[in-house]
C-alpha cells in the first residue's frame, strides 16, 4: 500500500518595516496567476498513467496528492512571516465591503477568521504594506470569491482605493500537516539521489501540479550530465512525484531518494547542437512573426470597435501581457463579426433541432431506419439485424479500406476535471482501451483520428496518447484541436447597437464555446478536410463524448456509415431520444464538408457573466444580478439545411 502524501506551499521567515497605507492613484492592480487545488486524502487520489518513449509496455503509478497553498512574500528585513492569500478585485455594495479573489487553499481560515491582516500596494514601483483588521468575511453567493469587511473602512470611496491591493496573512497561521504530507516549498532545493547507488542526480528547482500529476523539476548535477554525454549545462528534467519513483523524502536531511524507471532521466535530456547565435536568430524571427500577427489581430479588433481589449497591454508583468496577446491572437474576428449580426436576429423564432429531427422521423423515406440498441454491438448477427445487416457489412468494409475518419468531441466545461471518474481524459482512456465498444487496436492504423477538446485538456490529451503509444493509431494521423470559442459581449444602454467584448481580467478575454457547430469551423480553419481528402478519406464520423455518463456507451456505429454509403447520402444522423437531441452522432461525406467550407450559423443567448472593466483608470469588478451579456451558440444540425435535398439525409433512429 502506498503511503498518503500531500504538497502544500510553505515559506522562509521574512519581515516588513512599518509603512503607511497610501492612496493608490492610477496604480496597476496585481492579479496573481496561480493554479490552486484543495488538499485531498489518499482515498480520493486518482490514478495517473506514465510511460517512457521506447520503454516498451505501460506503467501505472498512483499520484501523490497536491495542494499548492499561497505565494510567499520576499523582503530582506522582516519580523513577520507573510504570504499572499488573494487580491482585492472590486467593491461590494455601499457599506464598505470589498470582494477578494483567493489564491489560497485555506479560504475559510484566511477570510472568515477575524484578526490582523496586511495589505500590499504599489507606489512609484515600491511595495507598501500596512496592517489592517479583518472584521468579518463570507463567501460570495454566486462567484468564486469572498466578501470582506475591514475595520474603519465604511464607505465605497474608501474601499475603492484598495482595489488591486494584495491581502497578506501570517504564514505561521496555517494548518498542521499529517504524517507523510509535505508543503511544496519545503521540497525546493532538496538534493535528489539515486536510492540504489546514492549518486547525486540534482536539486529540486520547482514543483508543478500538472492537473493531478505532481512533477518535480530537477536541476541536474554536472556529474549526471557528463555520465549521459550531454554538452548542455543547467539541464532540467521532469520527475513524477509518485511513491513508485520517489519512495523516500527526508525533510531533516533535505534529501529525497528516487528509483526512476529505465530511461526516465535520459529521455528528459535533450541536446541542442545549434550555436547560441543561431538560437537567438531563430527566436528573433519567431518574435517578429508573432508581432506581425498581433498587429494584424489588433487591427481587425479595432475595425470592430474593440480597442478597450488592449488596455491590459500597458501595464502588468510580462507574462500577463503575453497572456493577453495570446487571447487577442485567438479571437476569430471573422466569426465574431458574423456572430454579432445574430444579436439583431435574437428576437426572431429560434431554430429548433428537435422539430427538424421529428420532421425527418415523420417522412416516408427509405433513408430512415429504426435499429434496436442491442443491435449496435460490433458482432451483431444477421438474425438480429435482418435487412440492416448489409449496412453493417458495408460499414466494416469502408473502415478496413481506410475510407473513414473519426472525430471525437470532448465537452468537460462543468467540472473541468481532467482526472478521476468524471474527467474527460480518464473517460477517453477507458473508452479507447475497450475494444468491444471502440475499434479493435489492429484496425486503427488506417483510421485518422481528430479530437476536439476544451483548451485546458489539450496538453493532457497529448500526454495520454504519447504515454499509450497512441492506442494503435498512427501518430501523424492524430490531430488535437482546441474547440471554437468566441468572446462574450454586452451592450450599454447608451449604445445598444454597439457590443463590447467583456474581460475576465485585465489580461484575459471572457470567452465561451460556440457548441457543436464550432467543430465544422475548427476542421475548416485547420485544413483538416483537405488533409483527410489527401489520405483518400471519403467519410468523417463525428461523436460527442459523454464524460459524465456512469456507463460507457457505443461510440462507433459502423452500420451508420454503411447506411449513408448505401443510400448515396451526404449526412447520416444517429438519434436515441424522441424528445431531445443532445448527443452528437453524425456522418459527413468529405465532399459535403469541403463544399460547406466551415459555414456555421449563430444565435445569441443572454447570460449572466461577471467581468472587470476600467473605470476612471481603475479596474473594477462588475457582478451582475440579471442577464447582462450575449454568448454565441451554433448547432451542428443547422447544416441539414445545406444538403442538396432532404433525400441526402439518412436518419438512424435507435430504439430501446
Amino acid at each position: 500500500m502506498l503511503r498518503a502524501s500531500a504538497l502544500l506551499c510553505s515559506s522562509t521567515p521574512i519581515t516588513f518595516p512599518p509603512v503607511q497605507l497610501f492612496n493608490p492613484n492610477n496604480t496597476s492592480p496585481h492579479f496573481p496567476t496561480f493554479e490552486l487545488s484543495r488538499p485531498v486524502s489518499a482515498s480520493t487520489r486518482a490514478p495517473c498513467h506514465f510511460s517512457l518513449v521506447g520503454a516498451g509496455g505501460r506503467c501505472s503509478f498512483t499520484v501523490r496528492s497536491t495542494a499548492t497553498e499561497e505565494a510567499v512574500e520576499t523582503s530582506s528585513d522582516s519580523k513577520l512571516d507573510l504570504v499572499e492569500v488573494g487580491f482585492l478585485s472590486g467593491v461590494h455594495g455601499l457599506q464598505g465591503e470589498i470582494c477578494i479573489k483567493p489564491n489560497t487553499d485555506f479560504p475559510d481560515l484566511r477570510f472568515s477568521k477575524p484578526g490582523r491582516r496586511w495589505l500590499k500596494q504599489q507606489l512609484m514601483g515600491q511595495d507598501k504594506i500596512d496592517e489592517v483588521e479583518l472584521v468579518e468575511g463570507r463567501p460570495h453567493p454566486a462567484q468564486k470569491s469572498w466578501i470582506l469587511k475591514f475595520r474603519g473602512l465604511d464607505d465605497v470611496d474608501q474601499v475603492r482605493q484598495l482595489v488591486g491591493a494584495t491581502l497578506l496573512a501570517e504564514e505561521d497561521d496555517r494548518p498542521e500537516l499529517d504524517d507523510g504530507e509535505f508543503y511544496s516549498r519545503d521540497l525546493l532545493g532538496m538534493r535528489v539521489l539515486l536510492k540504489e547507488t546514492g549518486q547525486l542526480v540534482g536539486t529540486v528547482a520547482n514543483v508543478f501540479d500538472n492537473g493531478g500529476n505532481d512533477l518535480l523539476h530537477v536541476l541536474l548535477d554536472s556529474s549526471m550530465e557528463a555520465c549521459n554525454g550531454s554538452t548542455k549545462t543547467n539541464q532540467l528534467v521532469w520527475i513524477p512525484f509518485v511513491d513508485a519513483i520517489v519512495p523516500d523524502v527526508d525533510l531533516e536531511r533535505r534529501e529525497m531518494y528516487i528509483t526512476p524507471p529505465k530511461g526516465l532521466l535520459e529521455v528528459n535530456m535533450r541536446t541542442d547542437e545549434r550555436s547560441k547565435k543561431e538560437r537567438r536568430q531563430l527566436e528573433w524571427k519567431e518574435s517578429k512573426k508573432q508581432q506581425k500577427r498581433l498587429i494584424a489581430a489588433k487591427k481587425k479588433l479595432c475595425e470592430l470597435e474593440q480597442k478597450h481589449v488592449f488596455d491590459g497591454l500597458r501595464f502588468g508583468e510580462k507574462s500577463q501581457r503575453s497572456l493577453l496577446a495570446d487571447h487577442i491572437l485567438d479571437v476569430n474576428s471573422t466569426l465574431l463579426q458574423k456572430a454579432l449580426q445574430s444579436i439583431e436576429d435574437s428576437s426572431k423564432k429560434r431554430w429548433n433541432v428537435t422539430e427538424e429531427i421529428n420532421a425527418l422521423r415523420a417522412r416516408e423515406s427509405e433513408c430512415t431506419v429504426n435499429v434496436s440498441r442491442e443491435c449496435l454491438g460490433f458482432d451483431a448477427s444477421k438474425e438480429k439485424l435482418g435487412d440492416n445487416f448489409s449496412f453493417l457489412q458495408q460499414g466494416k468494409s469502408l473502415y478496413s479500406e481506410g475510407k473513414v475518419s473519426i472525430c471525437l468531441v470532448l465537452n468537460d466545461h462543468e467540472t473541468k476535471q481532467l482526472e478521476g471518474e468524471s474527467g474527460a481524459v480518464s473517460y477517453l482512456q477507458t473508452l479507447l482501451d475497450d475494444e468491444q465498444r471502440f475499434l479493435k487496436e489492429e484496425e486503427r492504423a488506417c483510421v485518422p483520428l481528430i479530437i476536439v477538446s476544451p483548451e485546458h485538456a489539450i496538453e493532457d490529451l497529448r500526454n495520454l496518447f504519447q504515454e499509450n503509444d497512441y492506442f494503435g493509431f498512427e501518430s501523424e494521423k492524430v490531430w488535437f484541436l482546441k474547440e471554437e470559442t468566441l468572446p462574450v459581449v454586452c451592450s450599454s444602454p447608451e449604445e445598444p447597437k454597439k457590443h463590447k467584448i467583456l474581460m475576465k481580467s485585465p489580461w484575459e478575454i471572457l470567452k465561451s464555446p460556440v457548441s457543436s457547430g464550432g467543430v465544422l469551423s475548427v476542421l475548416a480553419s485547420h485544413g483538416i478536410t483537405d488533409s483527410l481528402s489527401s489520405l483518400g478519406i471519403d467519410y468523417l464520423q463525428v461523436h460527442s463524448i459523454e464524460t459524465r455518463s456512469k456507463t460507457l456507451r457505443h461510440h462507433i456505429n459502423r452500420m451508420l456509415v454503411g447506411f449513408v454509403s448505401a443510400k448515396g447520402a451526404e449526412i447520416g444522423i444517429q438519434v436515441t431520444e424522441e424528445s431531445e437531441v443532445k448527443n452528437l452522432e453524425m456522418i459527413f461525406t468529405l465532399k459535403f464538408l469541403k463544399r460547406l467550407k466551415g459555414k456555421i450559423e449563430f444565435e445569441a443567448v443572454m447570460k449572466m457573466n461577471s467581468h472587470v472593466q476600467m473605470v476612471e483608470k481603475e479596474w473594477v469588478e462588475s457582478v451582475p444580478t440579471e442577464p447582462n451579456s450575449f454568448e454565441f451558440r451554433s448547432d451542428i444540425y443547422r447544416v441539414l439545411g445545406e444538403c442538396s435535398s432532404p433525400a441526402k439525409i439518412c436518419l438512424m433512429n435507435i430504439t430501446v
